[in-house]
């Protein structure tokens, strides 16, 4: 998806396109939203290019820029680093998008690095959304294998390669500090903290 932002990036030359393998100077998207000045900037613009989803989206088309770093959001994520990012529970909120597409790439890409992003509460910081377990009904989007590194506003927990207690701990850490007692007390009573 191509957004207002890139048009504030690419306009400043903090985004060029240079270094890219493939496409090297053109941005590519599937599809674009934004207002009217970002609907401007891309119509006959070379510096352009709107590809079909199942190439942009492809891992291994991903893959083939070294560096590459995607940041996807979360609505929840349970102590096994199981991303839902489409449903609360059984409500369905948003699609699928390509997020897995882009947290596969990422991992696969010469130095690349995936990150699933995320404010750590919800409903006016009553509701933690690191949980023990994803809600009844909620769909797993990034499976806990697939991803690499959870942020909120209290930090960076690597879950890549990392036994069901190391994420726990490292899932815990970066949780509201008022849910943190709550969720240990979980962990230990589902046998996976001592």
């Amino acid at each position: 998806m191509f957004t207002e932002s890139m048009v504030d990036l690419l306009e400043c030359g903090a985004a060029d396109n240079s270094r890219k393998p493939i496409h090297r100077g053109r941005s590519v998207a599937t599809f674009a939203l934004g207002t009217r000045r970002m609907y401007d900037f891309i119509h006959q613009n070379p510096g352009f290019e709107m590809l079909p989803v199942d190439y942009v989206n492809d891992p291994s088309i991903i893959a083939l820029h070294p560096d590459f770093v995607s940041i996807n959001a979360a609505l929840e994520v349970d102590f096994y680093g199981q991303v839902c990012a489409e449903s609360i529970g059984i409500r369905h909120v948003s699609g699928t998008g390509g997020q897995i597409d882009y947290v596969r790439g990422a991992v696969q890409s010469k130095g690349g690095i995936s990150f699933i992003a995320f404010p750590s509460t919800a409903q006016q910081e009553t509701v933690s959304k690191i949980a023990p377990t994803l809600a009844p009904g909620a769909a797993v989007t990034t499976g806990k294998n697939d991803v690499d590194y959870i942020v909120t506003e209290y930090g960076i927990a690597k879950l890549r390669g990392k036994t069901l207690g190391q994420r726990t701990r490292a899932l815990i850490s970066i949780a509201h500090p008022k849910f943190r007692d709550e969720l240990v007390f979980a962990a230990k009573k589902r046998n996976i903290l001592v």
